[in-house]
């Protein structure tokens, strides 16, 4: 089932959930979601990892055929699972977050004599601190973005439009070995591979919760490049995915043609400091809203609040990890309960919207440290003419 290479990080992931399985006074708990499949097993396949607070681990698999291993248990149907447990646990941990009610009803009387808790914090705090594995994935991944948005300007012709152009930086991307999916946690939240954004597209709100909206080419998908055509005096905000390996880098470079506006350059400008301040600043033991509190200090200071984290509609936070999924744990924003860890990586975004003129600001990739922030996605951060 799992490669011999794979098999030692594994193993470490496994550890962690059955310890805070422990902690928290489960036998065991049920995995379901195709994310954390992939975390508890280094694969997706149809079916569910059993892991035990002892440590012990079985996968039960119902496709693909061919999975080897003594911990891999082929069925059809999740009552089967019951049949091959030597005994069943008195208390299991469930994914409740991504658990649809059928499934949930489902799985409640496969385990009728159990109690049921929530596995969901847990893995979303295994998952908030990274191996050393995971961050040289995050730091490969972080090497294929940046290849991908040296071509940008080289790509861009004169009377584009910002989906042309979209459709150009995701051909990069894919050259570059991105493998095109971007896994988003939460309720109806969707985007294709990342946006480009142009001119006051990027005030447009969208109904999903990204630091940037735009209306999107349909109404289906309102989010992102709505065919506008770049013109001079716009600027062009690159939001794009760089999953090369299952774990997500998230980048923002900003763009602009012809003449840039003085307010838009100092909000950049101010954006680039706001990262160099908060790399200082992010050292474990610091907690995420205080990132956010220095953001807007910052941003208050130089009178550009109205426009901080969009303006027509503004988003309430400026960052968030990243890993297996775009927004993991920890949460940068004002009411965050979370603390910074060695190990966390996040994506720092401090973004402007500039009525007129279109969205500026830099989002980068970055490793929590015991020195402060380490950037694993590496394009100059200044705003460049096309």
């Amino acid at each position: 089932m799992i490669s011999s290479y794979l098999k030692e990080e594994i193993d470490l992931r496994i550890s962690r959930i059955s310890a805070l399985l422990a902690e928290m006074g489960c036998d065991a708990m049920l995995v379901t979601s195709n994310v954390n499949l992939f975390y508890t097993s280094g694969r997706v396949f149809s079916g569910y990892t059993y892991i035990t607070k002892e440590g012990e681990v079985k996968y039960f698999v119902k496709r693909p055929v061919g999975l080897q291993g003594d911990n891999v248990k082929y069925i059809r149907k999740p009552e089967q699972i019951a049949e091959l447990l030597e005994a069943k646990p008195q208390k299991i941990a469930l994914e409740l977050d991504s658990l649809t009610v059928n499934d949930y009803t489902r799985l409640s009387k496969v385990f009728a004599d159990s109690e049921k808790c929530d596995a969901s914090g847990i893995l979303r705090r295994c998952r908030a601190v990274k191996t050393a594995y995971e961050i040289e994935k995050m730091k490969e991944s972080g090497v294929g973005h940046d290849e991908a948005y040296k071509h940008i300007r080289e790509i861009y012709r004169e009377g584009m439009t910002d989906m042309e152009l979209q459709v150009e930086v995701e051909r990069q991307l894919r050259l570059q070995g991105s493998l095109g999916i971007f896994r988003i946690h939460g309720e109806s939240m969707e985007i294709f591979m990342g946006n480009v954004l142009c001119g006051d597209n990027a005030d447009a709100p969208s109904p999903y919760d990204f630091a940037m909206g735009g209306a999107g080419l349909h109404e289906s998908l309102p989010v992102g490049c709505n065919g506008t055509v770049i013109e001079p005096g716009m600027t062009v905000m690159v939001d794009m995915c760089g999953n090369f390996n299952g774990y997500m880098t998230d980048m923002t470079r900003v763009f602009y043609v012809g003449k840039l506006d003085e307010t838009a350059k100092k909000a950049h400008e101010l954006s680039m400091a706001i990262h160099h301040r908060l790399m200082e600043e992010g050292k474990p033991g610091v907690a995420a809203s205080r990132l956010y509190e220095i953001a807007m200090e910052m941003t208050k200071e130089a009178g550009l609040e109205a426009y901080f984290m969009g303006h027509k509609q503004q988003a309430g936070y400026i960052g968030h990890g990243v890993g297996i999924e775009v927004n993991e744990s920890p949460v940068l924003a004002p009411r965050s309960r979370d603390v910074l860890e060695a190990g966390n990586i996040i994506a720092l975004e401090p973004k402007y919207v500039i009525p007129g003129v279109g969205a500026v600001g830099v989002e980068s990739t970055y490793v929590v440290t015991e020195t402060g922030l380490e950037c694993v996605t590496n394009y100059p951060e200044e705003i460049a003419e096309l």
